[in-house]
């Protein structure tokens, strides 16, 4: 034992060198920890050695061990470092927003604005975090207990005041508005009819279909290398923003809101909240777990909520439905079928659908949800999620960004199965159907009888109360049949046809067929037909809640098809309110400047400029623009 060496002999770098490992890992273990490398010596040990000892391994460790004193610093400054390295981010964020509203402020609007929400969003943390005591004792109603029902009866004759003058002034210029405004008022009666709790409300066929989908040819026009796999890039962009945990934080801000304006409970509310984003038949993962006020909840890589029947969804909410009562399934179901999968977004675009139509027919589907179906399916029960406490959004099973953008990658392949499967089925019954009715109509000498002639005139009030012109309505109509007993993939599909048409300056009539219809028009149907209300979704929905909830079959079977008529009316009140809304955007035509110069193509500003042209020749207008028109359109004119 006397020739054994005590570890505080030798503390230099050489018995590391020769293979003693463990002393190195001890030294260096000792270094992170701050302490001395010789702190087992013995009193005199220490006193003899402390001169020479310990001087020459810290030294040699500063020289050779940089990292590991970097490392250090940073754990002792962490603090420090954060706020450094954040307020740098915020200097250099503000700046460049600064540069790009002085350059060009209508540019840079979407981002300024967005960025003014965010702020407010966090001025409110911090306010909640600081003064929320003192805040809730200065709003308290003092007084009489009735006196906050009298301030909601004054605020909502202030709104229906506010609603009134705007109208009178609004629609002075485009009556059609007050064609929208009226749909609003029919939809919301007729869903009060249907009413499950009316007091409660007050009170509280296969080639067809390959052809569509593989193309006349494999490089040309073929839809599933064109439009499925902006699918796939979608799919990855939003398990990224899962994984670095955006999208929880945007879902539970709109939670947030919606259940504060709106007064429901933390479990539909978020639900129908994170149907705007990861959307699906319904948005199962976002329900509750029992232990809590709040749901806990949990969400996986958002293709799985597309899929719907993924293994893993019901796993996660199994434990969970039996609590919720029905008028929170109810919501559940609605807003699944007021709402698009966020993926199918991007589909839709490429097929030159309005972004900013669909994106906000999207966002106002989540309250428009919420309160449609308190509404048809009024709580006449007590719900257990009323408390906003304990809300947990976890970051999925990705464990780095690389595998979050190949977990998206490779769960969508099943989306895009999935939608190219339904497509062909979908669009080869239709074939089949049109095929038997105008088989059974050439028997009556009903010519040309098919299911979009049957619907454009069984749906045309509903196109019209929406506020499309009387002559867009049968095609608007046909659009909604679609929507209704097929999906509302194949409804944009043929909606995009249409806009096409009117965008490569088409006629607006060929023979009795209308083969574009106008900008309002467009708007309104991209609104209405956003939504997985189609009957071939009820089986879906059905068989996913009872395989979760076997015991509440009945329940479930009960409510289904109530909740997909609010989810269908959900997208055509949604479509009167941005007929109340709309303006023409589009910009005045010098149609004269125009016409004067030489067309090699026409587009919708050129049929709009000749249609007027036709009707009464201008002096302005010389023979060059009469020949341009001519070479396109055909006119008792131009004989």
């Amino acid at each position: 034992m006397e020739d054994t060496p005590h570890r505080g002999e030798s503390t230099s770098l050489t018995p590391m060198a020769n293979g003693s490992e463990n002393m190195g890992a001890e030294f260096l273990e000792s270094l992170e920890e701050n302490q001395p490398p010789d702190n087992n010596l013995s009193p005199t040990e220490g006193q003899d050695h402390c001169s020479e000892a310990r001087p020459k391994p810290l030294s040699t460790w500063r020289n050779l061990k940089p990292g590991l004193r970097v490392r250090s610093f940073c754990r002792e400054h962490a603090q420090l470092l954060r706020w450094t390295s954040t307020g740098l981010l915020c200097t250099a964020y503000s700046a460049f927003l600064l540069v790009a509203c002085l350059l060009d402020f209508q540019r840079a609007l979407a981002l300024f604005v967005l960025t003014c929400v965010v702020l407010a969003f966090w001025a409110h943390s911090l306010l909640k975090r600081l003064l929320e005591p003192k805040l809730r004792r200065c709003v308290r109603p003092p007084g009489h207990p009735c006196l906050k029902v009298w301030v909601k009866r004054g605020l909502a004759l202030a709104a229906v005041l506010v609603l009134v003058l705007w109208l009178s002034l609004d629609t002075a210029q485009r009556p059609e508005q007050l064609v929208s405004f009226a749909g609003i008022c029919v939809f919301l009666t007729l869903l009060f009819a249907c009413s499950k709790h009316h007091r409660a409300i007050f009170l509280s066929y296969t080639e067809a279909g390959s052809s569509f989908v593989f193309g006349e040819a494999l490089v040309k026009d073929v839809f599933a290398f064109q439009v499925l796999p902006i699918i796939v890039f979608f799919s990855c962009i939003m398990s990224v923003l899962y994984y670095v945990g955006l999208m929880q934080w945007v879902i539970l801000k709109i939670a947030w809101l919606l259940q504060v304006t709106m007064g429901t409970t933390a479990t539909e509310t978020l639900s129908v909240a994170g149907n705007i984003f990861v959307s699906q038949r319904w948005s199962l993962a976002l329900l509750p777990c029992p232990m809590l006020n709040w749901p806990q909840v949990i969400l996986p890589p958002w293709p799985l909520k597309v899929l719907g029947l993924q293994t893993e969804a019901p796993l996660l909410i199994r434990p969970y439905l039996a609590d919720m009562t029905l008028s929170e399934v109810h919501v559940v179901m609605t807003g699944g079928y007021a709402t698009i999968a966020g993926s199918l977004l991007g589909a839709y675009i490429s097929f030159g659908i309005d972004a900013s139509s669909l994106i906000a027919a999207s966002v106002m589907a989540a309250p428009c949800a919420l309160a449609l179906s308190k509404l048809i399916y009024p709580e006449v029960e007590e719900s257990k999620f009323r408390s906003e406490e304990d809300v947990k959004l976890t970051y999925g099973d990705a464990q780095n960004l690389i595998e979050a953008v190949s977990s998206g990658a490779s769960i969508s392949v099943r989306v895009v199965t999935n939608i190219a499967a339904n497509l062909i089925a979908f669009l080869a019954v239709l074939a089949f159907v049109n095929a038997a009715l105008s088989w059974l109509g050439d028997m009556v000498d009903v010519q040309e009888l098919s299911f979009q002639l049957i619907c454009s005139y069984v749906l045309r009030p509903v196109a019209f109360l929406m506020g499309v012109a009387w002559e867009d309505c049968p095609v608007v109509a046909e659009l909604l049949g679609t929507k209704l007993f097929l999906n509302e993939f194949v409804a944009y599909q043929e909606l995009s046809k249409y806009k096409q048409h009117r965008l490569a300056g088409a006629e607006e009539w060929a023979g009795t067929r209308k083969q574009w219809i106008s900008v309002r028009a467009e708007v309104l149907t991209t609104f209405a037909l956003c939504g997985f209300a189609n009957f071939s979704s009820i089986g879906i929905m059905l068989g996913g809640l009872t395989s979760m909830a076997p015991q509440r079959k009945s329940d479930f079977s009960q409510i289904v098809l109530r909740a997909l008529f609010t989810g269908a009316c959900v997208s055509l009140v949604n479509a009167c309110v941005a007929g109340v809304l709309y303006v023409p955007r589009e910009p005045e035509v010098n149609c004269t400047s125009l016409l004067n110069t030489a067309l090699s193509s026409s587009n919708f500003e050129v049929y709009q400029c000749c249609h007027k042209a036709f009707q009464s020749i201008s002096p302005e207008l010389g023979p060059e623009a009469l020949d341009n028109c001519c070479r396109f359109y055909n006119h008792t004119v131009c004989a």
